[in-house]
């Protein structure tokens, strides 16, 4: 690994890392630049070479999530309706760990204000989080939105979805209840996170059989 493309992705990983110790249960409103320079002992221009915004450490972080999730999708290959309950299992999990961070990613990428693209991950990155898996750099990141139609496609071909319903209408309906279950489960003060989004897809799937 050249080790200037090294030190770039620890420090980007190490950045991540400690920006979820410190916020904590916290939203991400509350935390500063100064505080995740202190804590990772770096100045504030060699932050921003990285993270030009604050924000780009939220779209990292849900990268991060994705690959996570694309990663454990290659080890463990998960299809159809079995697929779509591990998102929304995994969801909970953040959404129970990170709340303040989940609720601020979703307004970001609510904001009409920006076009929020995929924060891109490099091969050094994908080593550093995955050192256990030789060839981890050739798996491909898919997206949330991937993920979701991939899964919705394949319980279509297993009949485990039988209503005829573009996969695309299916992989939007999927992906609303993905994006408002979170803002939804924060207002009515939903738990445990991983009943309440099962039962929304129990209620979508009975809609689509």
């Amino acid at each position: 690994m050249n080790l200037r493309k090294e030190k770039a992705a620890r420090l980007k990983i190490h950045v991540l890392d400690q920006t979820l110790r410190f916020i904590g249960k916290k939203s991400f409103d509350d935390l500063h630049v100064d505080d995740i320079c202190a804590k990772v002992k770096i100045s504030k221009v060699t932050l921003f070479k990285y993270f030009p915004q604050k924000e780009d450490i939220l779209m990292y972080y849900f990268r991060v999530w994705t690959l996570k999730r694309s990663v454990e999708i290659w080890q463990k290959p998960r299809e159809g309706l079995s697929g779509i309950y591990y998102l929304f299992d995994k969801l909970s999990e953040e959404c129970e760990e990170h709340p303040g961070l989940i609720l601020s990613l979703v307004g970001y990428l609510a904001d009409l204000k920006r076009s929020p693209k995929p924060f891109p991950i490099k091969a050094e990155e994908k080593r550093l989080i995955f050192p256990e898996i030789s060839d981890v750099a050739s798996i491909e990141i898919l997206s949330l939105d991937h993920m979701i139609e991939k899964f919705a496609l394949e319980a279509i071909f297993k009949k485990e979805i039988t209503k005829s319903i573009n996969t695309r209408d299916i992989t939007n309906l999927l992906l609303s209840v993905f994006l408002g279950g979170i803002i939804t489960a924060h207002i009515a003060h939903q738990s445990p996170l991983k009943i309440f989004f099962r039962k929304n897809i129990d209620l979508i799937l009975k809609g689509l059989h």
